[in-house]
């Protein structure tokens, strides 16, 4: 199974239009991220989590693989998980799972890059070799779109903010939201079937 894992922003809905015009103050937006992981295959939601807006993408893999139970072939992210802690967690969860995240710009090989090369350097020497492009193309790097899709169409089906104020009630609505979205998908999925 690959696993995309992606994030977003979600607004904290404060008081209605109602009470602002009625007392005249207005709150500064508050927001907190949302963490996904998706199955690539079905676009089902696996993993969810919600964190404050200034948490590093990376450090949320571990959390989000502990959501999922099925065996992992594939991990793939954008370059926001380009860092060690997260391949690690990957290793983790499952070992020999490919790690698929494209390197920053800036990415440096590690020290034994030559004798024991991490998926990292073998990105790195990948893209060295055949350019960026090519590499996109030969690990399947696109498939990240289907989270970005996934994004768009939960923001437009449930809306892109929390209505509840308190982290419970806040994660509770992140479950249900997860559960709402993964049945209308079940529902609006056409089953598929080769004819030869």
């Amino acid at each position: 199974m690959e696993l995309l894992v992606n994030s977003t922003g979600v607004k904290l809905c404060g008081p209605g239009e109602w009470l602002v015009e009625k007392h005249g103050a207005r709150r500064r937006r508050a927001w907190k991220k949302l963490h996904v992981g998706l199955d690539a295959v079905t676009g089902r939601i696996l993993a969810a989590t919600l964190t404050d807006h200034g948490v590093n993408d990376g450090s949320q893999v571990g959390a989000l693989l502990d959501q999922v139970e099925e065996p992992l072939a594939a991990f793939v992210a954008d370059g926001d998980y380009d860092q060690t802690g997260a391949a690690a967690a990957v290793a983790e969860h499952m070992l020999g799972a490919a790690v698929v995240v494209p390197p920053r710009s800036t990415g440096a090989p590690s020290a034994n890059a030559v004798t024991d090369p991490t998926q990292h350097d073998q990105h790195l020497q990948y893209i060295a070799q055949h350019g960026r492009l090519a590499w996109q193309k030969t690990f399947r790097c696109t498939v990240r779109a289907l989270v970005e899709a996934f994004f768009s169409r939960g923001k437009r089906a449930i809306g892109d903010g929390l209505r509840f104020q308190t982290g419970d009630r806040r994660n509770a609505e992140i479950v249900i939201a997860v559960r709402i979205l993964n049945r209308m998908r079940d529902l609006g999925h056409p089953d598929s079937i080769r004819v030869a």
